[in-house]
């Protein structure tokens, strides 16, 4: 693609000497010609150059192109041969980075530099042109659509279905036709019925699935297309043109129910999947339209697009949040179990924190705005679930491999079947066999098997206040062998506060150290600067060493604070004393911080962490599912050995920083296979980006929900153990789905070629073919949703 022409917005360029820049980053990537960089319009054109080497080039430099995401709507999506052929097509428009197929949603979602002209034309000359409105295809908007065309078809096809089928159950009934239309009358009545549903409610497999054919890409509509037009077309031949083709009867009910069940199956495989967004619609659901603002001294109803960060709101007994906030007056307690799956209302008073979505119970309050729109809590969980539930799992390569050919293979054995037995039995029985083998092969189930049960688990997990943030977590989660947690802030509630203190009395070591910590948020430092009234305003020259501790002046006093590794760092020699003191406090898990002031050891700081309810039970069943369970902190060894014991962990590595706990990891996953880091805090960021699955809990800075696969809305440890029995579940279904429907295929096509007849065995008619292959698919859905009753623990 050496004559690529990109052209596309950049950011950042504010004068002559940024378009100097982005130009000479341009310039060299290899193989860039013609570049321009305008100021005036802030776009860029190159030649010769792939877009995702172009975002590279100008990202590095400070002047990130504008990368668009875009979700168009694509009707004609209709198998898993088509999410191969639509992606192909979108890949080949100048500037697309990435484009991914969802087959459940009918939706195309794609990253293109630039504006993505040329992607709907490129996707219309595939023959899947995309809705001119953005989104995704709704399935509610599809379900009364397939139910009239199948009503329709069901209404053309019920006399067709009586006149030639009704004669072989019922010979009487044959005789009575035959002795007052006439049988040449009934095909003729028979012909026009099935032309009607061949051109009216299954008109639509044959627009999609011809073109399919002649372009060479043939898909499920195509295989539709084929069945029923060779079982009319034979059929009319043989009423229009009796003396063209041998006798050989004629299949007119075969077209007709093939279409008619199909669209059956599909009008019900739309109901079922319009489920799959309930948990989206749910979320959506939380969030009310209006909300009261104070204006003027008094409260109003506004719309809540309205609301802006400061405003002061009230919410009323029993009504929702409408947007995150700082309570500021009043106390309720709140229902947040839709967002974190915890059952048990939170009080909340002034000071504390409210999520938008959430219930209040008894209570009034008013809350100061914080984050409204796009910015709140709820508004991101939807995002991250909309997200999981578009995601690829590594699983789904196999099917993409094996559908890409699957069509046009059965193509080959359906024209192979048609052939034998023209020469074995005839032509009419080759119609038959070679209809069946087209009509049964339909992968249709085989697309649907894996991203059904996608939807429906991510909902269902988001439900339970577990959000799969990277979707190929999803399936790796279920893999891992060890379950590592860091301590504080995930097995203990991470609210540590001091309890004890010891050393120089002369010295007030500890509001020196508060003077230190004012700087630091981590929750050892906010819990010494909470014991603390009086803190010292004059601190200069911090500066924090991770799992260590931290330094600074404070009113002129050089103070170094945290363990012994911290006060040999900055030349203080530990006291004895205090270094017992520590000792004899690690034994029941308290965590000790030392103070130095100008290089003098001057007394330890006794602070405790309580252990989170629940833990130990969460702890327990993790085991037995017979996963090895550890503890990586950064505490000192006897502190985390105390908390271990009482949890019953029998792994524990301490006084690690985050470097170390890297290595840990890796150690676990040499000795024990995969591992999964549960963490809270900045320093986990590293360990949660390194371990096969991170899950970051609720309260985790935004550097460690970013590093992590999966986000817990509950601070909780039993929310693990859900997103544990959501992924093991979801992947087993994805099993069973996946089973089924190549299952199906392997076994069923054979017996629709007729290979068990020489054997005495059954064959499959095209209508009992049609049936099964719809029936299928409604099979793989109905499973999936079945994940709407996991979880809860």
């Amino acid at each position: 693609m050496t004559d690529l022409i990109l052209s596309f917005a950049v950011t950042g360029l504010n004068c002559a000497s940024c378009v100097g820049r982005a130009e000479t980053a341009l310039n060299a990537v290899p193989g860039a010609r013609d570049v321009r960089v305008n100021l005036a319009d802030h776009s860029a054109r190159i030649t010769g150059v792939e877009p995702d080497v172009v975002v590279q080039a100008l990202g590095d430099a400070g002047y990130p192109a504008k990368v668009s995401h875009l979700r168009l709507g694509i009707p004609a999506m209709s198998c898993a041969s088509c999410t191969a052929r639509i992606e192909a097509a979108a890949q080949a428009v100048p500037g697309v980075l990435r484009a991914e197929a969802k087959l459940p949603t009918r939706a195309l979602h794609v990253e293109v530099l630039g504006n993505g002209d040329g992607l709907q034309a490129a996707l219309a000359n595939a023959g899947y042109p995309a809705d001119q409105t953005e989104g995704e295809t709704e399935e509610k908007d599809r379900v009364q659509p397939l139910l009239h065309r199948f009503l329709l078809s069901l209404i053309l096809t019920l006399p067709v279905f009586a006149m030639e089928m009704g004669g072989h159950i019922f010979p009487a009934f044959h005789h009575w036709i035959a002795g007052t239309i006439g049988m040449a009358t009934s095909q003729m009545i028979q012909l026009i019925l099935t032309a009607l549903v061949l051109v009216g409610p299954g008109a639509g497999f044959f627009r999609r699935g011809i073109p399919g054919l002649l372009s060479a890409r043939p898909d499920m509509d195509a295989l539709v297309a084929l069945g029923a037009g060779a079982a009319f077309g034979f059929s009319a031949i043989a009423v229009l043109f009796p003396n063209v083709l041998p006798p050989a009867g004629v299949y007119f009910e075969a077209a007709a129910v093939i279409v008619t069940l199909i669209l059956l199956g599909r009008w019900l495989e739309a109901r079922a999947k319009d489920h799959t967004g309930d948990a989206v619609r749910r979320l959506l659901g939380m969030r009310p339209d209006e909300a009261e603002v104070e204006k003027g001294g008094r409260f109003e109803q506004v719309p809540l697009g309205d609301v802006r960060v400061g405003d002061t709101l009230r919410v009323r007994p029993g009504g929702r949040i409408a947007v995150d906030g700082e309570v500021t007056h009043g106390e309720t307690h709140v229902d947040e179990s839709m967002l974190t799956g915890e059952p048990i209302p939170v009080l909340k008073r002034p000071g504390d924190t409210v999520t938008a979505g959430t219930l209040a119970s008894t209570g009034s309050l008013t809350y100061r705005a914080t984050h409204v729109g796009q910015d709140t809590v709820l508004a991101r969980i939807t995002a991250l679930t909309e997200a999981a539930q578009s995601a690829r799992l590594p699983v789904e390569a196999l099917v993409n491999r094996v559908t890409a050919w699957f069509v046009p293979v059965v193509l080959v054995i359906a024209t192979v079947t048609f052939g034998l037995w023209w020469i074995l039995a005839g032509l009419g029985p080759a119609v038959v066999s070679g209809v069946s083998v087209l009509i049964i092969a339909c992968p249709c189930a085989m697309g649907l098997a894996t991203p059904m049960s996608i939807m429906v688990g991510t909902g269902r997990a988001a439900e339970l206040g577990v959000l799969f943030h990277k979707g190929a977590a999803l399936q790796h989660l279920q893999d891992a062998e060890v379950i590592a947690f860091d301590k504080t802030g995930t097995l203990t509630r991470g609210t540590p506060v001091v309890t004890e203190k010891m050393g120089d009395e002369g010295c007030d070591f500890l509001r020196l150290a508060a003077g230190v910590e004012q700087h630091s948020e981590h929750p050892i430092a906010r819990a010494i600067v909470a014991a603390v009234e009086d803190i010292p305003a004059e601190t200069t020259d911090f500066d924090a060493i991770l799992g260590e501790g931290a330094l600074a002046t404070v009113d002129g006093k050089q103070v170094v604070i945290g363990n012994a590794e911290m006060l040999q760092r900055a030349g203080v020699i530990p006291s004895q004393d205090w270094l017992a003191q520590a000792d004899i406090w690690a034994k029941t898990g308290t965590t000790s911080v030392h103070v130095a002031v100008n290089g003098t050891h001057k007394g330890v700081i006794a602070i405790n962490d309580e252990i989170r309810p629940g833990a130990a039970q969460t702890i327990a069943a993790l085991k037995a599912t017979g996963r090895r369970v550890a503890m990586i902190s950064g505490d000192a060894q006897d502190t985390a050995n105390h908390v271990a014991q009482t949890l019953g962990i029998s792994h524990v590595v301490a006084n690690v920083r985050p470097d170390g706990k890297v290595a840990a990891l890796n150690t676990l996953r040499d000795a024990y296979g995969p591992i999964a880091f549960v963490g809270d805090g900045i320093n986990d960021a590293p360990a949660l980006a390194a371990a096969h699955v991170g899950l970051a809990v609720n309260g985790a800075n935004d550097a460690a929900i970013e590093a992590a696969d999966v986000v817990m809305m509950s601070a909780e440890p039993g929310a693990v153990l859900r997103a544990l029995t959501m992924s093991t579940a979801t992947l087993g279904n994805i099993r069973q789905n996946l089973a089924w429907a190549f299952g199906y295929n392997t076994l069923l096509i054979p017996v629709a070629a007729g290979a068990l007849v020489p054997l005495g065995g059954p064959q499959l008619s095209p209508q009992l073919a049609a049936l099964a292959m719809a029936l299928s698919s409604v099979f793989v859905v109905t499973n999936a949703l079945r994940l709407r009753g996991k979880g809860r623990t």
